[in-house]
């Protein structure tokens, strides 16, 4: 599903040359263009909540810093990120690459130690809920690999990496697109069912106590698989946290520049966009709690930055020659429904 809708969105930027808030604000009225603002807002507040309070966490069990220090300097850590702008895209890819491949690593390491039984992760391939709480789990999951503030960032990337001339090079980009989203989004999926393997293999029926908070599992970690493998496991949040940091800032900036055509100091924006989690680390608020419900606050937002994608990749007279073959928009207008569903059900199961 996520690599379907980066590819969308990559080939809305190089198809118009603008981002898909740009588009939004061109070709919606201005009440639906401000909505859609507000509520990427809050969305790029709750991945600030999802990566401050992973990094903190991670600096806590690598050096033992306090929970509020460790999100000041993950904080930190993000405005230096974006610093690399100013050199162009580039360098900012490569550190955003070195990152992600520390989170792989880290995760490669220990799947490598435990050796799962295959048989066991084939049959898990088959998707299945055994209460409403894996569905929330799901939900997590969903927000935290599609990412809908990256499908606002993806969209302004791929304009800004080649230009292209004429029609046919903008087929060669976007054939490369593809296999860049590909790869990314395997990735991803990848850690993501390391993740889970290595909770399932380790942890269930194992009575080691509290193995559904980070720092239980971190500690976990230590006594099956050894230091070292515990090591790689904080390495990779740390990773995680830092890269998601420097991403969720840069796509803040996308938003607001095009749906209002406005910038604010970078500070502004950063010290906002921190505040909720710089509120909750203090309060006591269980960290790993919080970051399942902000992935799950991200899966909400998925649809409003779907449904614009879809709609407008849709037309010719925005997409010209790579307007979506009916196929394409059927399959995303499926995946949009499959999310929205997804989201109802737990708002439902909420309200009840």
């Amino acid at each position: 599903m996520a690599m379907v809708i980066q590819s969308l969105s990559g080939k809305l930027g190089l198809a118009t040359g603008q981002s898909l808030p740009e588009l939004c604000r061109e070709h919606y009225p201005r009440p639906v263009t401000r909505g859609l603002w507000v509520q990427a807002e809050a969305v790029a507040m709750a991945t600030d909540l999802a990566e401050v309070i992973g990094g903190a966490i991670a600096l806590q069990l690598l050096f033992d810093i306090p929970l509020l220090t460790g999100g000041l300097i993950t904080g930190a850590v993000a405005f230096g990120l974006l610093g690399m702008q100013s050199r162009g895209f580039r360098p900012f890819e490569r550190v955003i690459s070195g990152l992600l491949a520390v989170i792989f690593l880290g995760f490669l390491y220990n799947i490598v130690l435990v050796q799962p039984d295959q048989a066991g992760v084939a049959a898990g391939l088959v998707p299945s809920f055994s209460d409403v709480d894996s569905v929330l789990l799901a939900a997590g999951i969903l927000g935290a690999t599609v990412m809908p503030h990256v499908i606002y960032l993806h969209s302004a990337l791929t304009q800004q990496r080649v230009a292209a001339a004429d029609a046919p090079q903008r087929r060669v980009l976007l054939r490369y697109q593809r296999i860049d989203v590909v790869v990314a989004m395997g990735l991803a999926g990848l850690v993501n069912l390391a993740m889970l393997v290595i909770a399932a293999e380790l942890f269930f029926g194992s009575g080691i106590p509290d193995t559904d908070t980070i720092e239980a599992v971190h500690a976990g970690l230590q006594d099956t698989l050894g230091a070292t493998a515990a090591l790689a496991f904080a390495l990779a949040l740390l990773a995680s946290g830092f890269a998601s940091s420097g991403v969720g800032t840069y796509s803040g900036q996308i938003v607001m520049q095009g749906f209002l055509r406005r910038q604010i100091p970078l500070v502004l924006r950063r010290g906002v966009a921190m505040a909720p989690a710089l509120i909750v680390l203090p309060l006591g608020v269980d960290p790993t709690q919080a970051l399942i419900l902000s992935q799950v606050v991200l899966s909400f937002g998925i649809p409003f930055a779907l449904v614009p994608l879809v709609l407008l990749t849709r037309r010719t007279d925005i997409m010209g020659e790579l307007v979506n073959r009916r196929i394409t928009t059927v399959v995303a207008g499926v995946i949009a429904a499959l999310i929205i569903a997804l989201n109802l059900f737990l708002l439902s199961q909420f309200l009840s």
